[in-house]
């Protein structure tokens, strides 16, 4: 049986890596392989620059001021009895207001650029994928195509993928550096992120909330493919003949460790409404569906962004 995953895994994965020994392996949000991280980056570097434009001028000025009234400069003018000057007051005041007013302004159009409840356009149709943070995995469904994996995201290249989010018990957080930023994942609480894949490869996503005792593990693999990657991709979870059903959940759910990547050639197409309720309920209280099944929109369980 561990044979033929193995075997499994090389063929699931097997293009991706190829694809990435060719295209490279990024790492961290200075190198984005998609919209989202690039928008981003270019936040970053705008708060950094304008930051810049306060700390260079003081650290110049330090200098300066230092260099200009030390002991032997017989130029410098020793004034005891200065107490104000206009000039001095008015510059100090208003280089800060306008940089806030400045940084503000950035922080209001960014954050509703990266709302990760924003719908984003794109050249393929959109893809839903369903996040469980579990102890301490990630399992991810994919509900219009009936498949799951645990600790593995495939993203077909140039598609708008919307993703809900929840978890199975503690508080967590998802990230994957350079495709978007950090999004709480909260028991009982549906949170979204919208990305889109601009580059193929083979790159990391990770826990960025700490968890408890294997924490440190709780990493996965995200591979960014073409749509015939993608589809070879999805082919190899068929092929895996497991099937992810509430027993199998529940299973999973005791299953206290990191785990290896793993597929299910089939997933309940309510796994997702069973989980979200299940982080809060036992599973005699588990009512009908909360997200609909159309737009994947989480309904009647008070949705936050989660976002940091």
């Amino acid at each position: 049986m561990k044979t033929r995953q193995r075997s499994i895994r090389a063929t699931v994965t097997g293009a991706a890596l190829a694809m990435a020994t060719l295209s490279g392996r990024a790492e961290g949000v200075l190198d984005p392989w998609g919209p989202i991280g690039a928008t981003q980056r270019q936040l970053l570097y705008e708060c950094l620059g304008v930051m810049l434009l306060v700390v260079v001028p003081v650290i110049v000025l330090t200098l300066a001021f230092g260099w200009w009234f030390r002991a032997s400069n017989q130029r410098a003018t020793y004034r005891p009895d200065w107490s104000y000057s206009g000039r001095i007051e008015f510059t100090i005041w208003i280089i800060p207001l306008l940089i806030v007013l400045f940084l503000a302004g950035v922080a209001w159009v960014g954050s509703h650029e990266l709302d990760p409840f924003r719908p984003l356009g794109g050249a393929g149709k959109r893809l839903r994928v369903e996040v469980v943070a579990m102890d301490w995995k990630w399992l991810f469904i994919y509900p219009e195509l009936g498949v799951a994996s645990i600790n593995e995201l495939a993203l077909p290249l140039d598609t708008p993928v919307n993703m809900n989010i929840t978890s199975a018990s503690v508080m967590n957080a998802i990230f994957i550096p350079g495709l978007a930023g950090q999004i709480y994942a909260m028991a009982g609480m549906c949170t979204q992120m919208s990305v889109i894949a601009g580059k193929t490869g083979v790159y990391r996503g990770l826990s960025s909330q700490f968890s408890g005792d294997g924490f440190s593990d709780m990493k996965f693999k995200v591979i960014a493919a073409d749509g015939p990657g993608f589809e070879r991709w999805i082919d190899g979870l068929r092929r895996s003949g497991q099937v992810l059903d509430k027993p199998a959940y529940e299973r999973l759910l005791g299953q206290r460790a990191s785990t290896a990547a793993s597929y299910y050639a089939s997933a309940d197409g309510d796994l997702f409404d069973y989980a979200l309720q299940r982080g809060t309920k036992p599973p005699s209280a588990i009512k009908a569906r909360t997200v609909d099944p159309r737009t994947g929109v989480c309904r009647d369980m008070n949705p936050t962004n989660g976002v940091n």
